[in-house]
């Protein structure tokens, strides 16, 4: 029913319809890339409330531990022994966490005060006198 001019006509159309679609989804994933003209806005109630640094930290602490501890079977792992971590002697399990926790002063006895500001000159020069 068509003759071969007009099939050639649709054919055209139809690329040049697939050409425009292909450039306004261009333009489309483009206009993700543009910063935000909006005044900024308080997204959550909970971000709207100023609260304490000491219950942002409890809060951080918390919502780092409670799933590892509530969640995750590996946390209290028994390995067979029935006892967590796999130590049968309270007393070995004791000396563990005091190594542990000796290890963590001594790190934050050296390095407990830095701050990410104290990160910025990583690639300048060593300072060997220790302040």
């Amino acid at each position: 029913p068509h003759t071969t001019r007009q099939q050639n006509t649709l054919i055209n159309i139809s690329k040049m319809m697939k050409t425009i679609f292909a450039l306004l989804a261009l333009f489309a994933s483009a206009s993700a890339f543009v910063p935000s003209t909006s005044a900024p806005v308080v997204k959550t109630a909970l971000s709207a409330v100023q609260q304490p640094d000491a219950v942002k930290t409890i809060s951080t602490v918390a919502a780092g531990f409670m799933p590892a501890i509530l969640s995750s079977s590996a946390a209290m792992a028994t390995e067979g022994t029935n006892e967590w971590f796999g130590v049968d002697d309270l007393r070995l399990l004791a000396v563990l966490f005091a190594g542990h926790y000796f290890i963590l002063s001594l790190w934050l006895g050296q390095y407990g005060n830095a701050t990410e500001d104290d990160d910025a000159d990583f690639f300048g020069e060593i300072d060997y006198t220790g302040r």
